[in-house]
């Protein structure tokens, strides 16, 4: 398959022996009660395999309403899949699932969801610093209208949080506008890259004429440093966008784009870290 023939949102690359694992949502219905999550398996960015099932939510009863956001990491010798589920009591959260092999079958491993319970939450991330893990998530606009990014620290084998949430910012302080019932501030899809200087950037994705990939930064290389925003990266309707070294070490991002319902394809580009943030380059 070609990336023109897939149809997914929140496309997720994991390189590993020599060959790119390409995850997403079912874009069918936005993601909503699409039953599951698959695989795509490349050597070159471009031709894929045909979709093989990794997760079948149905089958574990997690297939209440949405199914998004696969994103997958290696992590003391296993794979956890980290996506967002409608909980019990019909809020979403972050569900961490496991596999021995990225192409699955994952199984449900964490205990319920590991953002708060009674939040309502998506689109959560793995980040590891100092020796600790950290899922990064997203506090949704639905609920509270202006959307923040936040991360709580995770147990050592990643099956709860141990820590209350903490914020980092809010949609607000980078589209400069209050929310309200009528008006909400989008936070989307964080991810979180460390230049080889030593900063640590966060790219998020929001709405504002469009959709739009944008770049956080923490001002002391740490997830506990205060946040500035930065240029936005993408502009042209895509996002949920997340970074990786292709085989030949050149640093890529991939989005989805458009954001248009069953249009919606895995792009690739090739980024170049700046003085101060990365660069699209082709």
């Amino acid at each position: 398959m070609k990336n023109s023939e897939i149809n997914i949102r929140d496309p997720f690359v994991l390189v590993r022996n020599g060959t790119y694992y390409l995850y997403g949502t079912r874009a069918d219905n936005f993601g909503q009660k699409t039953a599951g999550f698959d695989v795509y398996v490349g050597k070159d960015l471009e031709n894929w395999s045909e979709p093989k099932e990794v997760f079948n939510s149905e089958k574990y009863g997690m297939n209440k309403w949405v199914n998004w956001a696969p994103e997958v990491h290696e992590y003391n010798g296993a794979f956890y899949m980290l996506a967002t589920f409608t909980k019990e009591n019909d809020l979403r959260g972050t569900y961490i699932l496991k596999s021995d092999t990225p192409d699955g079958e994952f199984k449900p491993h964490s205990d319920g969801a590991v953002t708060p319970w009674e939040w309502e939450c998506l689109d959560g991330t793995l980040y590891e610093e100092n020796g600790k893990v950290y899922c990064v998530f997203c506090h949704e606009h639905t609920q509270i209208y202006d959307g923040t990014i936040c991360f709580v620290e995770l147990s050592e084998d990643l099956t709860r949080a141990v820590t209350e949430p903490v914020e980092l910012f809010a949609a607000s302080s980078f589209l400069k506008r209050e929310a309200d019932e009528k008006e909400h501030n989008v936070t989307d899809g964080p991810f979180l890259f460390k230049k080889s200087n030593g900063r640590l950037l966060m790219i998020w994705s929001t709405c504002y004429n469009g959709y739009l990939q944008c770049v956080a930064a923490s001002d002391n290389g740490s997830i506990f440093g205060k946040w500035s925003h930065l240029p936005t990266l993408f502009d042209d309707d895509g996002g949920h966008g997340m970074l990786f070294r292709d085989l030949n070490g050149e640093l890529k991002l991939t989005l989805h784009c458009p954001n248009i319902s069953l249009q919606e394809k895995p792009v690739f580009f090739t980024v170049e870290e700046t003085d101060g943030s990365l660069q699209i380059i082709k």
